[in-house]
């Protein structure tokens, strides 16, 4: 399946195409299904759509706005009655249908769209526009085949079926597998961080705060990120394992300049939306650089922006600006290969 670029923060747009049409087409009677296809799949990527409204601020602003005014509940929920009447104007063929169950079509699409990113590392913004810190409760990787194949394939056979009946079996399958798959990430997320506990304390290290998260493409390998008063350490953690250990790795950030500049406003966002997990530096120009330690891993991360600069002796604040950074991929991928592989005892 096509990969996203990975500098953008969207959940894998097939995954959210093919739970949009799914959830439209199992939701509106069988004469309507392959309609309900159509408008699900367009649906289920509206909310991504954001980013044409955000090509003019600057890049911290970019990445704490999306999936916010787009992803809120609250919005979704008044945009749905609008978008279902626009849809029944412009298609005579949706007037038939009960305006209730049309409706409630509609905003199911809508709806489950955030509630997937919010599964998400990343986070959403589900109850914008208050502003509790996102929501991430970060059991799926951003791209996950494991989830996407039964939604897709459901859908292929829905729309090539010629026997109603069986379309919508296909996708009640695809759903309910889907969601288990999901069910599945949440319990391996709570495994994981139920074994982490006594590895971290027999480290000795004092956690302020920890994040268990898997590792793109599949939930049999996750991530311990556990942030310290001095820093932040990483680990490692597969399902596959005979004998998983958790052996951690330590990470430099400057915890005495984070607290310099604590009254930064741009500081002060990425703290609330990266619920804390941040790394700050200086680089060799001066700048001070802050990093989202939930998305990427040590070495490469996806989120570094340069907030402020010494002048006159003191730190001024610049525009946010993000720093493009070059992940090395294949190591990666070489790095995930490894930690699936059964190790034996």
């Amino acid at each position: 399946m096509p990969l996203p670029p990975p500098q953008e923060p969207v959940l894998d747009p097939i995954s959210q195409l093919a739970l949009g049409a799914s959830v439209a087409a199992v939701a509106v009677p069988r004469t309507h299904l392959r309609r309900a296809l159509v408008y699900g799949a367009a649906l289920g990527s509206l909310p991504d759509l954001d980013y044409v409204f955000l090509t003019r601020v600057d890049d911290l602003a970019r990445f704490t706005l999306h999936r916010s005014f787009s992803h809120s509940l609250f919005v979704l929920t008044a945009l749905a009655p609008l978008l279902a009447w626009v849809f029944r104007r412009m298609d005579a063929g949706l007037r038939v249908l009960p305006w209730w169950r049309w409706l409630l079509a509609v905003w199911l699409t809508l709806a489950t769209h955030p509630l997937l990113d919010a599964f998400t590392v990343y986070g959403t913004q589900l109850w914008w526009p208050l502003q509790p810190p996102p929501a991430s409760w970060a059991t799926i990787a951003i791209i996950d085949p494991a989830y996407t194949l039964p939604l897709l394939v459901a859908v292929a056979c829905a729309a090539f079926s010629r026997r109603v009946p069986a379309a919508r079996r296909a996708l009640a399958i695809g759903l309910c597998l889907s969601s288990a798959y999901l069910a599945w990430s949440v319990a391996a997320k709570a495994w994981v961080g139920r074994q982490a506990a006594p590895a971290i304390a027999a480290t000795g290290l004092d956690p302020e705060r920890v994040l268990v998260s898997p590792s793109l493409l599949t939930t049999l390998v996750w991530r311990v990120l556990v942030m310290t008063p001095d820093g932040y350490s990483e680990g490692w953690y597969s399902l596959l394992a005979h004998e998983p250990q958790l052996q951690f790795e330590h990470g430099h950030s400057d915890v005495a300049l984070r607290r310099a500049l604590a009254d930064l406003p741009s500081m002060q966002r990425l703290e609330w939306f990266s619920h804390g997990y941040l790394s700050v530096r200086i680089d060799e120009s001066g700048r001070v650089l802050a990093t989202d330690l939930r998305m990427g891993a040590e070495p490469d991360y996806v989120f570094t922006f340069a907030l402020a600069r010494r002048e006159s002796g003191a730190w001024q604040p610049i525009r946010p600006t993000r720093i493009d950074s070059a992940p090395d991929w294949r190591g990666r991928g070489a790095e995930l290969w490894r930690r699936l592989r059964v190790q034996e005892r």
